[in-house]
């Protein structure tokens, strides 16, 4: 645990808010204690359902009361011994103006829209508060954001006519924004309540119970021996990592802290190696089963299982780390790099044999979502109940196994974890929880003045009807805001304005377009804006632990990432990348609207073939093959890349390949046919220096 304690560290230097240091017990107890009612509350909602605005409510009141006992105004070095009054009053006030909708939730139900002027005040104050909290957590990009669309719904009249409404009235848009499901405690909000929650609880418990340091040990026993072993294990532990945190920071300080010294220590510059861990965090946060908050709002907005979500990103999840692999073994080769040595005692398999365990919990996720199909909340927190076992019991079991003594203190440590684990997980979700509700207040925005339609208008006559300028605006757009925003946030804002307009704009130009893969679209790019320089969040928190320029170290990632610009794309167009045969024009965002790929031999092929193109686009871009590439040889990979990753396409404009199978095999014989020229060209250079 002592590599966790030392990522918390420089994530808190580098990249976060810092929270309040008070030198005070009851200061801690009373924070503590909060922190594990609020994981309590969760779970008895998980196994007890309760009304959604009443359970969003207590949610939102646990997160607001939390951010003013946690974060001060502004960060001050030195520690203190009391809270400041103004925190005292801010908190209480905002704890009751966040339970305001639970307290007077049957009297708000018997006089639907026939708001009071306590409510109305209540309303106003409660918003207020929440754009101060939202500016301590995550600075004052999102809440910005959101005060700019509140003046745009009250002043709608005086807008230029293209974008002009009649505007909304303070009682209409004070009571729409706060006391319905449409604004702070619409979706985003709601999906933090139900699977969110218990999805970062099932990450801090995996994590105390040490299964982070298991996967991170795990990765260097299995690849370290290779050459640029610990680049490589970076990328495989980041993968592991990313499949239970879904969080990109969270990837880079927890597995970065390791990985990034040795592989400077291995030869990789302080840049390159924070650039590979930068890279490999971020793609950490696409991998199912747990691909960040995200990626359960796009299950609630289209109303889609969570399952076929992870279905949908698996193929391209998994050939974007693969070819980060790639990728990261050709820069080894270039500086011809070799693998770490190990100990003669070493045993791959004691090592994998410590922290099986670890995969229990996993394995049951996966069972209750994929096999038992039920849903993402009882997954969770079946997986939840197991790693309370496994925590509880690790130590008594392994003292057993060695023919120790066992003590009460063994099972008394395994509950002390348990607590610090759920206390952990709520300090995280205070970000998420204040995030989620301020963007609500931009979807409410949307519904309730109907921009959406007028920015479908304003997008397309800046397109011309162009539907890959359409998404490469939206995908700028993203990485802007990304810049400020968290990832949830980011793709909250960007698809809730420019998804429906790409559907409708595809749709007139002849392309039928799930909706699900321009949500996946929006999703990475949102994703990606975490290394994007000048204000990637993760490569900051890389090249601190790297000791880099964090520009430098933000340009290296995306450089390296630049292949995961591309996935979105292939995916618009070839829908088969997200195993998705065929779209129902009338239902492209439903689950029933859509067949799937069940057929292994194609998954296969699509997979190998995908794999095919990005490993020829990596190598262009690197300029390294089996050896060194030539400008022509490079052209010839570029070549490869349309051919495999949207076979359909060159099917469809050139015209000597017939159908999508034709352009597979080119794409692969190039491919392969480029691959033997220059391991033949290398193994004679070799000879000829030999003799």
């Amino acid at each position: 645990m002592e590599v966790g304690n030392v990522a918390a560290q420089e994530k808190e230097e580098f990249v976060e808010v810092k929270t309040r240091e008070i030198n005070s017990n009851f200061y801690l107890y009373l924070t503590s204690i909060i922190c594990f009612a609020w994981s309590v509350f969760q779970l008895y909602i998980a196994y007890f359902p309760m009304n959604t605005t009443m359970s969003r409510s207590v949610h939102f009141a646990f997160a607001i009361g939390l951010v003013f006992l946690l974060y001060p105004l502004k960060f001050h070095k030195k520690a203190h011994t009391s809270m400041p009054i103004y925190d005292i009053v801010l908190c209480v006030v905002g704890v009751f103006a966040a339970l305001y909708p639970f307290i007077e939730f049957y009297s708000l139900a018997q006089r639907p829209g026939d708001y009071t002027k306590v409510d109305i005040a209540v309303s106003c104050i409660a918003v207020l508060i929440l754009f101060e909290a939202g500016r301590r957590v995550i600075g004052p990009a999102l809440g910005i954001i959101a005060a700019i669309f509140l003046a745009y719904d009250y002043f709608g009249q005086y807008m230029p006519d293209i974008i002009a409404h009649q505007g909304a009235s303070l009682n209409k848009l004070a009571g729409h924004m706060y006391l319905t499901t449409e604004g702070v405690f619409g979706v985003p909000l709601g999906v933090s309540v139900s699977f969110i929650y218990l999805f970062v609880l099932f990450g801090s418990l995996l994590e105390r119970a040490g299964a982070g340091q298991y996967f991170i040990n795990l990765a260097f026993a299995m690849l370290g021996r290779f050459r640029g072993g610990p680049a490589k294990a970076s990328v495989i532990a980041s993968g592991l990592t990313g499949m239970v945190s879904g969080s990109s920071t969270a990837n880079v300080v927890t597995v970065g802290t390791f990985t990034i010294p040795l592989m400077k220590k291995a030869g990789l510059s302080s840049t390159k190696a924070g650039a590979i861990e930068v890279a490999a965090g971020v793609n950490g946060q696409l991998m199912p089963p747990i691909m960040g908050a995200a990626a359960f709002i796009i299950a609630e907005f289209l109303g889609m299982s969570y399952t076929n979500v992870m279905i949908a990103a698996v193929i391209p999840a998994f050939v974007c780390y693969m070819s980060l692999f790639f990728i990261v073994h050709l820069e080894a080769c270039k500086l011809g790099l070799k693998g770490m040595q190990h100990d003669k005692n070493f045993s791959r398999f004691k090592i994998f044999v410590s922290g099986i365990h670890y995969l229990i919990p996993i394995l049951v996720l996966l069972y209750t979502l994929l096999i038992a199909k039920e849903s993402p909340i009882s997954a969770a927190f079946n997986a939840i109940n197991v790693l309370f076992l496994i925590i509880i019991f690790q130590e008594p079991i392994r003292k057993l196994a060695f023919k120790e003594k066992v003590s009460k203190n063994d099972f008394i440590i395994g509950f002390a974890d348990i607590f610090w684990a759920m206390v952990g997980a709520a300090r995280n979700m205070t970000t998420i929880a204040i995030a989620t509700g301020l963007a609500g207040i931009i979807v409410g925005s949307i519904s309730l003045t109907g921009v959406g339609q007028v920015l479908s208008e304003v997008v397309e006559t800046l397109a011309g009807n162009n539907i890959v300028l359409i998404l490469f605006l939206t995908a700028i757009m993203s990485l802007i805001l990304g810049m400020g925003l968290p990832t949830t946030a980011n793709y909250i804002v960007v698809s809730s304005l420019v998804a429906p307009v790409i559907l409708f704009l595809a749709y007139k130009n002849g392309f039928l377009i799930p909706a699900i893969a321009v949500h996946l679209f929006v999703f990475y790019f949102g994703i990606l804006a975490d290394d994007t320089p000048p204000v990637g969040i993760a490569a900051y928190a890389a090249a601190g632990i790297a000791k880099a320029n964090p520009v430098t170290v933000g340009v290296q990632g995306f450089f390296y990432d630049l292949r995961t610009t591309i996935l979105p794309f292939s995916f618009v167009f070839n829908n088969k990348l997200l195993l998705i045969e065929s779209v129902n024009p009338a239902s492209p965002s439903d689950a029933k609207g859509i067949v799937w790929i069940t057929n292994p031999a194609e998954i296969l092929l699509i997979f190998s073939t995908a794999l095919i193109g990005m490993f020829a686009f990596a190598s262009a871009l690197q300029g390294y093959f089996v050896t060194r590439v030539q400008i022509w040889e490079r052209a010839l990979l570029m070549l490869v890349v349309p051919l495999t990753l949207v076979p359909n396409m060159c099917a469809k404009y050139i015209p000597f390949i017939a159908n999508e199978y034709i352009s597979y095999v080119i794409g692969a014989g190039i491919y392969f046919a480029l691959f033997a020229y220059q391991w033949i060209k290398n193994k004679n250079e070799k000879k000829a220096l030999v003799i």
